[in-house]
């Protein structure tokens, strides 16, 4: 996968060390994927072109996070009929139940799919259910992953229950 498939936007810089847990999964998986900042209210002609011009790029889901009002998910789905996956940060004296209202809470007929508060890494895991309908490789790659976190469970259960953890 050459060209990036998925979009990864944040509303600032503060919000990297969330949104680069979204980076290292689709890493993991081996999607590809661009990330950039795009604040929905300091740079909208920014967010709106790219979501306007996402599909011809190539991107075909779309990963927002943003803390507070939250809105650069909703923003990026005003514009695009791509998926978009709306990730809710953690900031402000709300502590991310602001971002995950406003983010959750979009009007008939411009959906965000949300994720919790700090989701990137079950975004990208969406992400990648999303693309799988598409591109088998991704498949394999989910099956295999699903498969060693239950083994480890399994191997965790196994020595709480010798007395080991």
């Amino acid at each position: 996968m050459e060209k990036p498939l998925v979009g990864i936007l944040m509303g600032s810089d503060s919000d990297l060390p969330v949104m680069e847990k979204a980076a290292e999964v689709l890493k993991e998986m081996g999607v590809s994927f661009e990330i950039d900042i795009s604040s929905a209210h300091r740079l909208p002609d920014k967010t709106a072109n790219y979501a306007k011009t996402a599909r011809e790029r190539g991107i075909e889901v779309l990963i927002a996070g943003a803390g507070m009002a939250a809105h650069l998910a909703g923003v990026l789905a005003a514009h695009t009929t791509l998926p978009v996956i709306g990730v809710p940060l953690k900031s402000g004296a709300l502590e991310g139940v602001d971002a995950l209202y406003s983010t959750v809470q979009m009007p008939p007929g411009v959906p965000v799919a949300t994720v919790g508060i700090d989701g990137a890494k079950n975004a990208a895991y969406l992400a990648c259910e999303i693309l799988s309908i598409k591109y088998p490789e991704i498949v394999k790659k989910l099956e295999d992953f699903r498969s060693k976190t239950r083994k480890s469970l399994e191997e965790k259960s196994a020595a709480l229950k010798k007395g080991m953890i």
